[in-house]
């Protein structure tokens, strides 16, 4: 068995953060941890791995040229610039919807990611990635490589944000596939996860060579949370920017 020693500023990372009005954004993401989307100086930016992923599940559908990036990470400052501006284009009822607060926008983490069809005159703000052609293919498919679409229709009251079908977030696989089946906003999910108490109750998650185990893990009152992991187990441990872990284990089945 090995013992792993989270610390409290553990919960603020992760894949699995959940970023909204309520939950803010405690850690910044470092710059070397971030990456160019198309090797290009200047252009869009995501975490260095995400956009690995991101690259891979576009390449699958063959849909580079037909699926642009529009925003990925944001600083603190390009944040406030983009929900000032808003503010003074579009009037407060329109930001409130559509534009984050600063330090409260998940494009500040890295793991966000906005998509158009490649088209010309493409909106900032609210770029067109419709439910048809290779932008529904694209949303189908990326669950796989671990993204959801966040803003999801009907979800309005409990992810504070309208509607957003161009906005994708990687949260890893499989919880955005279970997500996904489930019609689940991260919101949601992220509650679920708390009915699954690690080492007593994971939530179970079939796979074709294994099965995937997912649990929480409450933060301890003091600075350290002890966790103990099977030796020669392949595991993946995230924060929720609540108040505890999020942990996932692979299994084989002839375990």
């Amino acid at each position: 068995m090995k013992t792993l020693k989270l610390h409290n500023k553990d919960i603020y990372r992760g894949s699995l953060i959940l970023v909204n009005k309520q939950y803010p954004i405690r850690m910044n993401i470092p710059a070397q941890n971030l990456a160019s989307i198309n090797g290009e100086k200047n252009s869009i930016l995501m975490e260095t791995r995400v956009k690995t992923i991101l690259k891979q599940c576009m390449d699958a559908l063959f849909c580079t040229k037909q699926i642009v990036a529009v925003s990925g990470f944001r600083s603190l400052h390009e944040q406030k610039e983009i929900y000032e501006n808003s503010l003074m284009e579009n009037g407060k009822e329109f930001t409130e919807k559509f534009v984050a607060l600063p330090n409260h926008s998940e494009h500040q983490t890295g793991l966000a990611i906005d998509l158009a069809e490649n088209r010309p005159n493409i909106d900032f703000i609210r770029p067109y990635f419709p439910y048809k052609g290779i932008c529904q293919k694209f949303r189908e498919k990326s669950p796989l490589f671990g993204f959801i679409e966040r803003y999801q229709k009907s979800k309005e009251k409990i992810t504070g944000i309208s509607h957003e079908p161009w906005h994708f977030r990687y949260v890893g696989f499989p919880h955005s596939t279970i997500m996904t089946e489930k019609k689940l906003s991260l919101e949601e999910y992220v509650e679920l996860l708390k009915q699954y108490p690690y080492k007593k109750q994971p939530l179970i998650y079939p796979l074709e060579n294994c099965t995937v185990e997912i649990s929480y893990v409450k933060a301890a009152a003091c600075n350290e949370t002890t966790i103990d992991i099977p030796n020669n187990t392949t595991y993946q441990i995230s924060g929720n920017n609540m108040d505890g872990f999020i942990v996932t284990t692979w299994r084989n089945k002839s375990e």
